[in-house]
């Protein structure tokens, strides 16, 4: 049962209302009466509705300190924040502290301090002040209303921000694995398709051949060469593109064999960007 329950329950008013009975009303005869009080009417529920001593095992634990409960006093009672009345406050205050040193005394020492304070405050009012006293002194509750007006707006700001959806308490951020690699992943060259590309450059080398019966000396390393200072000059060279300009079918022979050479040295790279792509020649170094 919460502590207004309880209270409403009792239905019991603090100091002298506390001792009256409130008689039912005739709902029929004015709807606005809600109980007599010694046959007065009562047209609202009493804001200082006196809590039963019961009730402070189950709500007290929902306090954070001495400084949460005497705030809930204050606020419960639509007390000026700015201008306490010691009086009451202290006494409700010292009736729940009595209950706790009752049912949990660790939990107690530190209600008993803000109790001391209180109590300290409550005397330093009652006695007289001195006119030269007046400006050094000021007034005795100022330090207690200035640390319950920074307890009030943490507290304000705590009850926000735990109002901000959060990570793994209200939604859940989901994760993704994405391989990726900063070494570009080539296809791998088919025989397939080299024997393509191969057949298509004989095929134009043939369109372009003439019938003219001569016998010449072809290096397999002069044409090494070639390929590798046209392959200098550019970073990719497609492979139909290495072999334009040859001449005859001997000529384009021996420019493939100096090709396969260079491949076979690993001097030089032999690609595609996709399957049936076209094929790229590059170098496989870095020339300086």
């Amino acid at each position: 049962m919460l502590p207004d329950e309880a209270a409403t329950e009792s239905v019991a008013v603090e100091q002298d209302v506390a001792a009256a009975e409130i008689a039912p009303v005739d709902a029929v005869a004015d709807p606005a009466v809600l109980a007599r009080l010694y046959g007065a009417p009562l047209l609202r529920m009493p804001t200082d509705l006196f809590i039963p001593p019961d009730a402070l095992e189950i709500f007290l634990d929902a306090f954070e300190g001495p400084l949460d409960l005497l705030l809930y006093l204050i606020r419960k009672q639509n007390f000026n924040i700015l201008d306490i009345p010691m009086a009451q406050v202290t006494l409700q205050y010292l009736k729940y502290v009595d209950q706790i040193r009752l049912h949990n005394l660790e939990l107690a020492a530190e209600y008993l301090l803000m109790a001391a304070m209180l109590i300290e405050i409550k005397s330093r009012m009652l006695l007289p002040q001195r006119k030269s006293d007046d400006d050094e002194a000021g007034d005795p509750r100022a330090e207690l209303v200035r640390r319950l007006l920074e307890y009030e707006q943490i507290k304000v700001a705590a009850y926000d921000l735990n109002a901000v959806p959060q990570l793994e308490r209200d939604f859940v951020r989901p994760q993704l694995f994405i391989e990726q690699s900063n070494v570009p992943n080539w296809p791998e060259v088919d025989a397939g398709d080299l024997q393509r590309a191969w057949l298509d450059v004989l095929k134009r080398a043939t369109l372009t051949q003439h019938h003219k019966i001569s016998r010449a000396e072809l290096s397999v390393r002069e044409h090494m060469t070639a390929i590798l200072r046209q392959l200098q000059s550019t970073r990719f060279v497609e492979f139909g593109d290495l072999f334009h300009g040859q001449g005859g079918v001997p000529i384009v022979v021996v420019h493939f064999v100096a090709m396969l050479e260079l491949a076979k040295e690993t001097l030089i790279e032999i690609t595609q960007a996709e399957p049936f792509a076209p094929i790229y020649v590059r170098l496989a170094y870095t020339p300086a």
